[in-house]
């Protein structure tokens, strides 16, 4: 057998996830088998499981090496000795949707994830990862909001968990919506928008804050 380089093994991988992607895209993940993408890869099934467990494995390193870029800009927010943190915050978020927008690679993964991939079957397992991804996610975002308070960006009523939710429901609401009609708001353009009102709502709608009332009228 032919000893490959790790610039090899890692340009196979990279392959792998390429057709991956693909792959998921045209069939959705629950139909999609290895067999499928290792033959859109142009590789053996052997291949696929030098680098990967199963399906499962694959999707997630599909979705995970994509982040390095949200990931560098949510460690800024997230760090206490940030002077703005909200403004990182920002940041992140109009990356995030400008990026689904303008990296085909990006938006394709964010339509597998959000209309391709059936929480069924065999990717009941998958749902399980999925959740603990969430909420490493909210984890992160708690921090951030911390550091805001403590910076005195949002009000100290902030209740962290709520708002957490909140804006995450947001920003994949607006994206999964986009993706299903991308003429219903230019995206690229509108973020900033987007943003700022969702920055406003943080520190000033009473749902978002432990103290004050929520009008029933």
């Amino acid at each position: 057998m032919v000893r490959r380089t790790k610039s090899e093994a890692m340009e196979t991988r990279a392959e792998i996830l390429d057709a991956a992607e693909r792959v998921f895209h045209r069939k959705g993940v629950l139909s999609a088998t290895l067999n499928d993408i290792a033959k859109e890869a142009g590789v053996t099934r052997g291949a696929i499981y030098w680098h990967f467990e199963n399906k499962h494995d694959v999707f997630m390193a599909m979705v995970e090496r994509n982040r390095l870029l949200f990931d560098t800009l949510s460690e800024k927010a997230e760090d206490p000795a940030e002077p703005d943190p909200l403004g990182r915050l920002g940041d992140f978020m109009c990356t995030l949707l400008r990026q689904v927008v303008e990296d085909q690679h990006q938006r394709r993964i964010f339509e597998i994830m959000f209309h391709k991939c059936e929480f069924s079957g065999e990717n009941l397992q998958l749902l399980g990862k999925q959740r603990d991804k969430c909420r490493e996610s909210y984890a992160r975002m708690g921090r951030v909001l911390s550091n805001a308070v403590a910076r005195q960006q949002l009000p100290a009523t902030l209740h962290i968990a709520r708002a957490v939710n909140w804006l995450h429901s947001q920003l994949t609401g607006v994206i999964m919506f986009w993706l299903l009609d991308p003429e219903s708001m230019d995206l690229g353009r509108d973020a900033e928008g987007f943003v700022e009102t969702c920055l406003f709502s943080l520190a000033n709608a009473p749902y978002l804050h432990a103290s004050r009332q929520v009008s029933s009228a």
